[in-house]
């Protein structure tokens, strides 16, 4: 997606140790013009699959998966970071590293929003280590839903996520709106 990467390289900041800061366009600040536009291609992407919901982790992949949703006409479900006392019922629970919050982070859906047998797409802000959408596939996996596909606005090739998806047992479709193929120092590399 060209606009998405026009604004990576003008706007982007390599912070060290595999971080980017995107801010201005996704995790701080929103462009929802360009929300919008990313949720069109990402629908497009994944028009051919069977899509019941959208599955999310809070709080970055929400708009994108939000604007996904409304071309898919899907609702769209997220993984809590803390359990709110109207999370009642069977609870799935995962935890993954986070790259910005520097340690674990517990991922909480309820069963009332995530069913057995539906078919899920994960569609989230970043794709690096995989180790959150691994912990969101197996949410799928515990609800006995079926996981369609994954779509990230940024994928980081350069930290392997895709493959660590696919040594997990999750080989489905990934696309991403934007690769980055290397970050050294004030260089940000799209592949």
């Amino acid at each position: 997606m060209d606009e998405l990467k026009q604004r990576i390289q003008e706007e982007g900041l390599n912070l060290g140790n595999g971080i980017l800061k995107i801010d201005s366009i996704l995790n701080h600040q929103l462009d929802p013009l360009l929300m919008v536009n990313m949720g069109k291609e990402l629908a497009r992407l994944f028009a051919g699959a069977p899509v019941d919901r959208i599955l999310t982790a809070e709080i970055s992949g929400i708009a994108p998966a939000l604007m996904t949703a409304i071309e898919l006409n899907v609702p769209v479900v997220y993984a809590r970071k803390k359990q709110p006392i109207t999370m009642r019922g069977t609870i799935y629970t995962e935890s993954a590293p986070s790259h910005t919050k520097g340690g674990m982070v517990n991922l909480l859906v309820s069963g009332e929003f995530l069913k057995p047998e539906e078919n899920i797409l994960i569609i989230d802000d970043f794709l690096a280590s995989g180790e959150t959408l691994k912990a969101l596939a197996r949410l799928v996996q515990s609800a006995k839903a079926n996981l369609v596909g994954v779509g990230v606005v940024v994928e980081k090739s350069f930290e392997n996520g895709r493959t660590n998806l696919s040594d997990a047992g999750f080989d489905v479709h990934v696309h991403a709106l934007a690769t980055i193929a290397s970050m050294e120092g004030n260089t940000i590399t799209l592949a």
